[in-house]
């Protein structure tokens, strides 16, 4: 007669560490993080979603309530408007805030690349100090050195013009922070090696430095770009003439001393959040490629 087979203590152990009650309440957490997520996801793309069917809509509808979800009947009215408003034309005001824009854009990332490279792979006195002095002018803030700066620019006879916005700010000390760091991990023997093979710094930088941190260099694209669209308070002070206003100033004259005009400032919002959303996605693509490329192969 065949002894009956006892159950070694592994599999009765293996058994015991997979109840059902376990399998049974793994899809429960899943769902009420898929809820989670999509009440998040709801409530950042609902401001964006009234602002584009406000654009829409009416002055009537606008003004009405309740207010309405969808518009009852489509108008571009606030759309055609931008071209001729009181206080100037909003494609003006777009080529001004892109002029500005991509110009301290470039000088922000020509400055911090080769003020890092300095930092990070040059040997000089004083470069601890310099560097955390750079640091340093991080903690300052912008009204502190508003009205030196106004008084620079007036001296200059430059105010009242895009340069004058975009002079102060073609360096940044976070980019220079966040180039030097990046540049740290840039192997020194690559550097060295391209010397004695007999080319310059300007072209070692060029050449090697920059195509292998194109990732840094993205996500400061994405910093900047983003920053310098949305900036309000030093082109406020620097500017008067309506044919010289970004953006965020051409937004805010939508604002009366008696009304709103909801229904521009909903059309001309989106104009100016659609060039800020191609950057970040384009330059997002290029970050990863840049993360999956940067350094040495073999």
């Amino acid at each position: 007669m065949e002894a009956t087979r006892m159950p070694t203590p592994l599999a009765s152990r293996a058994r015991a560490s997979t109840p059902k009650a376990v399998h049974r309440r793994r899809p429960w957490g899943r769902y009420l993080l898929w809820l989670v997520l999509g009440a998040g996801s709801i409530l950042m793309v609902a401001p964006f979603y009234w602002t584009i069917v406000t654009s829409f809509k009416s002055q009537a509808e606008i003004l009405r309530f309740p207010p309405t979800f969808w518009p009852a009947s489509f108008t571009l009215a606030h759309w055609i408007g931008l071209t001729n408003l009181e206080f100037g034309s909003f494609p003006i005001f777009f080529r001004n805030s892109l002029i500005v824009a991509c110009a301290v854009t470039g000088l922000v990332l020509l400055t911090s690349a080769m003020t890092g490279y300095i930092f990070a792979k040059f040997d000089f006195r004083l470069r601890g100090i310099l560097f955390w002095l750079v640091l340093s002018l991080m903690m300052v803030p912008f009204s502190v050195t508003l009205i030196p700066l106004y008084v620079m620019m007036a001296n200059l006879k430059l105010t009242n013009t895009l340069i004058a916005i975009i002079l102060p700010q073609m360096c940044s000390p976070f980019g220079i922070f966040l180039m030097r760091q990046f540049m740290h991990s840039i192997p020194n023997e690559l550097i060295d090696a391209a010397r004695i093979d007999g080319a310059s710094e300007f072209g070692i930088f060029f050449r090697i430095v920059l195509p292998l941190s194109s990732a840094a260099l993205a996500a400061l694209a994405i910093f900047t770009f983003v920053t310098q669209w949305d900036v309000f308070f030093w082109p406020l002070v620097i500017i008067n003439d309506t044919n010289l206003f970004t953006l965020p100033l051409g937004l805010a004259q939508f604002r009366g001393r008696v009304n709103v005009d909801v229904g521009g400032m909903a059309a001309g919002s989106m104009i100016a959040v659609l060039p800020v959303l191609v950057v970040y996605f384009l330059a997002q693509r290029r970050f990863i490629e840049g993360i999956a490329l940067t350094g040495l192969k073999g």
